[in-house]
C-alpha cells in the first residue's frame, strides 16, 4: 500500500464531521459533548462543568452556558474545518 493511500484512509479515518458534531451539541451540548469530539478539551470541560454545577448560584452558570451553545451553533463548522486541515497537514509530512 503506498502512502498516500495510507495517508487518505487514516484521514478519513480521523477526520472531524460537523455533522456529528451537531448531533452531539443537540442532544448533549450541556455537557461539552460536541467540543470533546471537536478536540478542544479546554472548551469541552469548562462547559461540562457549567452544565454540572451551572445552577450554583442562581442559576447564572446555565445562562452562560446557554449563550455559549448558541455562538457553538456558528462556530461548530469552522472548528470542524480547522482540526481536519491540521490532521491533513500531520498526515502528509
Amino acid at each position: 500500500m503506498n502512502d498516500d493511500l495510507r495517508a487518505q484512509l487514516r484521514y478519513d479515518a480521523q477526520r472531524k464531521s460537523p455533522v456529528i458534531a451537531y448531533i452531539l451539541w443537540f442532544f448533549v451540548g450541556f455537557l461539552g459533548a460536541h467540543r470533546f469530539y471537536l478536540g478542544t478539551t479546554g472548551a469541552a470541560v469548562a462547559q461540562l462543568l457549567l452544565g454540572l454545577l451551572g445552577w450554583l448560584p442562581f442559576f447564572v452558570g446555565w445562562g452562560i452556558l446557554g449563550v455559549w451553545l448558541f455562538i457553538d451553533l456558528f462556530l461548530i463548522p469552522g472548528i470542524a474545518e480547522r482540526k481536519n486541515y491540521q490532521l491533513a497537514e500531520r498526515l502528509t509530512f
